[in-house]
């Protein structure tokens, strides 16, 4: 039986990482590279359209600081998403143990978070639940956005509506009833940072009347030892009327954010980026895959077993790794 399904011949699976209502989380090994996924296991009887436009919207938003969809396989019983593992938890757990990060710290995670952010938005992906649990650190402490289950796709102007996410990061647009747009993932973004540099929540209160009025006016409050220029993009990216709000473009050359850039987060990321590694593709060869068959898998976007080394290989090369030749 174990040989005829696909997960469990291409994946050891192993202990569970977490479950919910109609899903559960695996650590599982990938058989031919030896690297290890998370596999999110969901009961066929519920894999309905939202589950459906999550897989769609993770292979729209690939990017370096997007957790990665390697393949989606199916059962008889089950529809079994294989995920990058994100080794280190939740960015919220992070806080939680260390508190307030030192500035350094707290822009390192907020340029990738915007860089990931940046590229949903280019793809006309409105992430609406941008938050510290929905915010995953690799094994060398990168941090990478997942959980698109609220996350709609906005075109031609159209305006999204709908009461979601989590209320200590909603933006005040979302409780009008009026529509709103990508500005919401913005605002998100700056309640984030704040608890990055605070350690604590932006706006909170003990009710939800009394938290959302504090929303609403944007009622909170900065330390005293918070430098100028990160105070500066706070109070930019905190503004009500998010037709006032800082644009992510204004994000990306505000001062505070270009200190100690990385070069790779200073440019934007091609949509469709066809570069291939030819030191990769060799090693992916070496397991007994066809080259061409490889390369033109990549090339026209097919999952499948090849592509899965690939990009397994890929992003588990240790990072003093040479670059990246091109095919």
């Amino acid at each position: 039986m174990e040989a005829a399904n696909p997960l469990w011949r291409n994946y050891r699976v192993g202990r569970e990482l977490g479950s919910g209502s109609f899903a559960s989380v695996r650590i599982a090994q990938h058989v031919r590279t030896g690297h290890n996924v998370a596999v999110k296991i969901i009961n066929r009887h519920h894999t309905d359209e939202i589950v459906r436009r999550e897989i769609d919207l993770f292979r729209l938003c690939a990017h370096p600081h997007v957790v990665r969809m390697y393949e989606v396989i199916g059962t008889p019983t089950d529809t079994n998403v294989i995920m990058e593992h994100m080794q280190k938890g939740e960015l919220f757990d992070y806080i939680i143990g260390k508190g307030r990060l030192p500035e350094e710290e707290a822009r390192r995670f907020f340029q990738q978070i915007i860089a990931g952010v940046d590229h949903c938005h280019r793809n006309n992906v409105v992430h609406r639940d941008l938050k510290p649990e929905n915010l995953l650190l690799d094994g060398k402490g990168n941090v990478k956005i997942a959980d698109f289950g609220l996350s709609e796709t906005m075109e031609d102007g159209r305006r999204l509506r709908g009461f979601c996410g989590s209320m200590n990061y909603m933006a005040p647009e979302i409780f009008t009833g009026k529509g709103y747009g990508h500005e919401v993932d913005i605002w998100s973004c700056g309640a984030i940072l704040y608890a990055l540099l605070c350690g604590r929540f932006a706006f909170d209160g003990r009710s939800n009347s009394a938290l959302l009025n504090k929303i609403k006016t944007a009622t909170y409050t900065l330390p005293d030892d918070l430098s100028d220029n990160a105070r500066d993009l706070i109070q930019k990216i905190l503004v009500v009327d998010p037709a006032r709000r800082i644009t992510i473009h204004d994000i990306r050359l505000h001062r505070w954010f270009k200190q100690n850039l990385p070069i790779h987060l200073a440019f934007i990321l091609p949509q469709h980026l066809n570069m291939l590694d030819n030191d990769i593709i060799e090693e992916v060869v070496t397991k007994g895959f066809e080259r061409d068959d490889l390369i033109h898998s990549l090339q026209s976007s097919l999952q499948n077993d090849a592509t899965v080394a690939y990009y397994l290989l890929l992003h588990n090369r240790p990072s003093n790794a040479a670059a990246s030749s091109s095919s």
